[in-house]
This record gives structure tokens, C-alpha cells and sequence, in this order.
């Protein structure tokens, strides 16, 4: 399927809220515009939604992801190769063998232009653990997961009016 079929990916968002749906679709459309060759591949996991993009279909070759937590409000926008780039600002998070991610909150506070250049990197590193030529593929959307039980997402606390 192509970057357009969004079927599958807007039955996985239903349970986020509003705000969250729109900054998932307003960061996909940054990584689309700068790497529209790359695939979108889509886990719909027990803990979270979390879409990577890749030169291939393999996990292992991406380069950048959005996660959604079901148990929070968290919308991490990350790097699966994370360890491997550098971070002179140091504003990623992540302190595991490789993944590295920053918190989204909004839009206005998301550093794209920082981003930009971590992303150029990380592409660059991921085309490089691609050993087999013949696995690449250009702009394709592919559900690779769905889990038949999902966490619940946690709902706001409502407070009380005093």
C-alpha cells in the first residue's frame, strides 16, 4: 500500500485524542515530505502505536519513529539507531543500547530544524546496515503487527470544580 492508504492507521489511532491524532499526522507529514522514498511500517502493539520509517521493510533499517503510549500522553518521536548519531545539543532521551527519542508535546515546541539534521544522519547511518540492495522499496505503508489485545489508554483525570 502506498503512504496514502490509511485505512489500517486510522482504525489504530481511534482510541488517541483529538490533539494527539493531529500531532501524529502533522509529524508524519514532516518525515514523508523529507524522505518520500522511505516505508512506513506500522505496529499496532499491546502498549503503544508505533509507526517507523525504513529504505525497507525490515525493522532493524529504521530510521525514525512516532510512538503514541496507550498509558500516557507521551508522543515520542524517535531515533531506532539512536546511540549511533550524534546529539550535540543533547536533547534526546534514552539511556538503552540504541533507541533515542524526544517528548512531543506540540507542535510549536517540536525543534525541526535540530530534528532536520538528526534525521539526515540517522537516514544516512540506516542505508548503510541495508546489505542486501535488492531488499529497498519506495514509498510503501505496511502493517506489520497487530496485537489482538491492546492496553487500555489511560483517561484524564477530571477534576473537581471547587
Amino acid at each position: 500500500m502506498s503512504k496514502e492508504h490509511i485505512k489500517d492507521l486510522l482504525k489504530f489511532l481511534k482510541p488517541f485524542d483529538q490533539e494527539t491524532k493531529e500531532i501524529f499526522f502533522w509529524l508524519r507529514d514532516f518525515i514523508w515530505t523529507l524522505y518520500p522514498d522511505s516505508n512506513e511500517l506500522i505496529y499496532d502493539n499491546y502498549n503503544a502505536l508505533a509507526v517507523g520509517w525504513s529504505p525497507t521493510d525490515r525493522v532493524g533499517h529504521t530510521f525514525c519513529s512516532i510512538a503514541l503510549g496507550r498509558t500516557s500522553k507521551n508522543i515520542h518521536f524517535g531515533f531506532y539507531w539512536g546511540n549511533e548519531i550524534a546529539d550535540p545539543e543533547k536533547k534526546l532521551l534514552g539511556q538503552g543500547n540504541q533507541y533515542r527519542y524526544i517528548l512531543v508535546k506540540t507542535k510549536s515546541g517540536f525543534p525541526k530544524a535540530y530534528i532536520k539534521k538528526l534525521l539526515k544522519d540517522a537516514y544516512s547511518n540506516s542505508l548503510l546496515k541495508v546489505k542486501d540492495k535488492n531488499q529497498f522499496m519506495k514509498g510503501k505503508t505496511i502493517t506489520k503487527s497487530i496485537s489482538a489485545k491492546k492496553r487500555e489508554l489511560k483517561k484524564k483525570p477530571v477534576r473537581k470544580k471547587k
